[in-house]
């Protein structure tokens, strides 16, 4: 069953209220240039209509050459300054509007990267993401172009009240004619237009499925699996594959542009040939000048394209405005946290307790809860590892804790106050973490850890880095923590291994000096000697802080002060290592499979 589509939020004029203002608050230049710009194009368009007129008349009335050779100076002149004004008023109307595309950009980002994290999660808002950033991504797209649009809708507007003016003498029948001719072949023009609207999201999946084609074979970082598993072939079956789905559409839409063409054509003829019949018929009854006739004809065929152009605008106005409309509800996303006011925050010096009461979440169209009546307490500097299996919840029960989710049913409460009545941002502040997803910028070193360009403390990030055990590979860089990383945009950046990499966002969370620190995974991707390097330091780390340690390895819980184990959404076993030992319950058995690996001369 096809779904029915949502109608737009804002209609055309509200979306076009909404842009004058952006053009009026960032620049009113623009406004203007439109309307310069749409006054130039119709007396430069009179100018071309009358020129060959009135020198025939000239002709007719047996004009000296010096006075033929004056109008023909006047009217070049003339169609040099309005030519020349026109392009001085459009390149001085581009900077304006990049301008206002601009601060949309400015406005898209801002909301892209100050959403609340739930927000990023959903489907719904990715789409609008999607389409607000493909609106602004160029000079042709609708943030933009329709400032373009605008123009041609009042440069057609004006030419067509001056020529209907021009042309009211002539016989109201062939007007009609002229107009319903004019009206088909738009309509014409719209059929086909339409088609190819309503299929571009089919054309933009095969160009989208090509593009990643592409992207992924000529990807550095899957060079390897490439060669090793001799995908090549394959990655060349599957784009040609879809190479030619995406012929067989461009076939479909050249066919209905073609049939569209023939259509216009004919609706051409007829209306040239009615008003070729009209005017011969004037001409030889009424005895009609020569240089009247080629007005009226040229000025008949200028009407044509002024009521086919207000048309063509207004569908791209409306095309425009639908464009417009998804950056706007991508704007006006609501915000599921409080950003702004909330209960203040006072100094914590230890990270505050942190309490969670019967707490549950669900993710969104999931069947289960991933959390489900979970209530814990943590003190202040207390030392907290979480562990548990695959899907138990440990990493959605961190995103609980630090603020990026909120629960279903329950409460997370920071020194008994209910998390969200605090500014969702300030409570953030609170906490330092390391995540399983992370990135790293191509910067140098320093600006990595700092996550800042200016006033970074470069000792801080020594200090930094010599607890996350990176410093002795630091040392060995040409250029220390000034040295570059990635090479996206350096041509000399240094590429880190997986390890290397995880050690770098752990000083990064250290330099942060959060009362909080969360470890998600901090040591997945090193080797047990390095491991054991960061365990050993871990007391130095998390000194007057409150820690949340997450971990698969159970043995690298022993430093902390409790351990919960987590199971079908909630706490099966809390204590510390060796008292879980003791009892010799889900935790006991866990450590007793893992161990079993590092002993030797064991039997599996």
């Amino acid at each position: 069953m096809n779904e029915k589509k949502a109608k737009p939020r804002y209609n055309a004029l509200q979306n076009l209220g909404w842009m004058v203002g952006l053009a009026w608050k960032n620049c009113k230049s623009v406004l203007l240039l439109c309307i310069a710009l749409a006054l130039i194009g119709v007396a430069l368009n009179l100018t071309e209509l009358l020129i060959a007129p009135l020198i025939l008349k000239r002709v007719e009335a047996h004009a000296s050459v010096s006075a033929l050779l004056l109008t023909i100076g006047g009217f070049a002149g003339l169609l040099f300054l309005l030519s020349g004004l026109k392009e001085y008023c459009n390149t001085n109307s581009l900077y304006g509007r990049i301008t206002i595309r601009t601060a949309i950009v400015e406005k898209s980002n801002r909301k892209n990267c100050t959403t609340a994290y739930p927000n990023t999660l959903d489907a719904g808002f990715q789409k609008l993401l999607s389409s607000a950033m493909a609106a602004t991504e160029g000079n042709d797209d609708a943030s933009e172009h329709i400032w373009t649009t605008l123009t041609n809708l009042l440069t057609n507007l004006i030419g067509f009240v001056v020529y209907l003016f021009l042309l009211t003498h002539l016989n109201p029948v062939l007007m009609v004619l002229v107009v319903v001719t004019a009206v088909l072949s738009f309509l014409t023009s719209r059929k086909t237009d339409s088609w190819v609207f309503q299929h571009r999201s089919e054309a933009e999946s095969y160009i989208e499925k090509l593009s990643y084609l592409r992207s992924k074979s000529e990807s550095a970082e899957l060079a390897k699996d490439i060669r090793i598993f001799g995908l090549a072939p394959w990655l060349l079956d599957v784009y040609l594959s879809v190479l030619k789905l995406y012929e067989g559409f461009l076939r479909r839409r050249e066919k209905q542009k073609l049939i569209g063409n023939l259509l216009d054509v004919l609706f051409s003829v007829l209306r040239n040939g009615l008003a070729y019949y009209y005017l011969i018929r004037m001409t030889l009854r009424e005895n009609l000048p020569a240089s009247a006739f080629l007005l009226y004809f040229t000025a008949l065929s200028g009407f044509t394209g002024w009521i086919t152009g207000v048309l063509n605008e207004c569908a791209a106005l409306y095309k425009e405005s639908l464009d417009l409309n998804r950056i706007r509800e991508f704007l006006e996303v609501p915000e599921p946290f409080r950003f702004a006011g909330g209960v203040p925050i006072p100094n914590l010096s230890g990270g505050g307790e942190l309490r969670l009461e019967h707490v549950s979440f669900r993710y969104p169209n999931a069947e289960a809860d991933t959390i489900h009546d979970l209530s814990l307490t943590v003190s202040p500097c207390e030392k907290l590892a979480i562990v548990g299996l695959n899907g138990a919840g440990k990493t959605t029960l961190m995103k609980l804790i630090c603020g990026l989710l909120d629960p279903t049913s329950g409460c997370v409460k920071l020194n008994g106050v209910d998390v969200r009545e605090l500014n969702r941002r300030d409570y953030y502040r609170q906490f330092a973490s390391v995540f399983q997803d992370f990135s790293v910028l191509d910067c140098s070193v320093a600006e990595n850890v700092a996550q800042q360009i200016e006033d970074i403390d470069r000792e801080r990030v020594r200090r930094c880095l010599e607890l996350s055990g990176l410093s002795e590979k630091i040392a060995e860089l040409p250029n220390g923590i000034d040295a570059k990383l990635g090479r996206d945009v350096w041509e000399d950046g240094v590429l880190l291994s997986g390890g290397q990499i995880q050690r770098l966002m752990l000083a990064r969370a250290l330099y942060r000096d959060a009362p909080m620190l969360l470890l998600d995974e901090p040591t997945a991707a090193l080797d047990p000697l390095a491991e054991q390097d960061i365990y050993q330091k871990y007391h130095e780390m998390t000194c007057g802080k409150t820690a949340l340690f997450v971990s698969h390895r159970l043995a690298s819980t022993r430093f902390c002060d409790r351990i919960l184990l987590l199971a079908n959404g909630g706490i099966a076993e809390e204590g510390t290592h060796d008292a879980l030992l003791e009892r010799k319950g889900k935790y006991a058995k866990l450590f007793e499979v893992q161990s079993r690996y590092y002993q030797e001369g064991r039997e599996f």
